[in-house]
């Protein structure tokens, strides 16, 4: 009777940890993968710089048009 409760309660064991791995691996392709999170989060960064600089370019540029219309 002993050994049927020890051999149910290790393929329990077993299972779940297999299924653990199976799961940290979905994570970690989800993170570092082609078109993962953390490569999302770089795009979206560099994107947010790009949009920061043209907003700084179109802001100094429509500054020195107001200036040089206020000169003549």
């Amino acid at each position: 009777m002993l050994k049927n409760k020890s051999g149910i309660t290790l393929i329990a064991l077993v299972v779940t940890i297999v299924v653990l791995l199976i799961l940290a691996g979905v994570s970690i392709s989800m993170l570092t993968g082609e078109n993962g999170i953390i490569k999302q989060a770089q795009d979206a960064k560099e994107k947010n710089e790009i949009a920061e600089e043209k907003e700084l370019v179109e802001l100094s540029a429509g500054g020195a048009k107001g200036r040089a219309e206020n000169n003549w």
